[in-house]
């Protein structure tokens, strides 16, 4: 699951051919614009599910099959960060950072925070190479309860 963006994930509307070296073209569809679109929107990273109907409630009309494409399809393009939530489901965002990075998950609101975190990148590189394995990649996301949530469970409030 790759991390971070390029430049193309400032332009929804570049082919992905642009941003891998040619490897793959991507048409660009109004729906696959719309979804871009209204992932930019957002701060937190969001399931399929939630951005359909963020999506549906502001009469975006992508159906729920074309957005789990497309959400995909962006992802596989490096142009958004996927990954699983505490529940396993993949939740999909347009992170601010480019780059290889992580991020810090609030279990209770979904709050978000990237981090780099160059002590992992060290270990990993480390221990990939102990074990003799190459072109090593990695995810690393920490779940947790963010500030306000963490007062709000102080104050018997969650």
């Amino acid at each position: 699951m790759p991390h971070g963006t390029n430049s193309a994930a400032t332009d929804p509307s570049r082919p992905a051919a642009a941003a891998t070296g040619g490897v793959k073209e991507q048409r660009v569809t109004k729906q696959r614009l719309a979804v871009s679109a209204a992932l930019d929107e957002l701060d937190d990273f969001v399931s399929t599910q939630e951005l359909y109907r963020l999506m549906q409630n502001k009469g975006i009309s992508v159906s729920l099959a074309t957005s789990y494409r497309i959400l995909q399809s962006l992802a596989d393009d490096g142009l958004i960060d996927v990954l699983r939530n505490g529940e396993g489901e993949a939740v999909y965002r347009r992170c601010a950072v480019t780059g290889h990075h992580h991020h810090l998950l609030c279990r209770n609101c979904g709050k978000a925070v990237e981090v780099e975190a160059p002590a992992v990148e060290t270990w990993a590189a480390r221990t990939a190479s102990e074990h003799g394995f190459t072109e090593v990649a990695h995810t690393v996301e920490i779940f947790g309860l963010c500030p306000e949530c963490t007062a709000k469970k102080a104050a018997g409030k969650l």
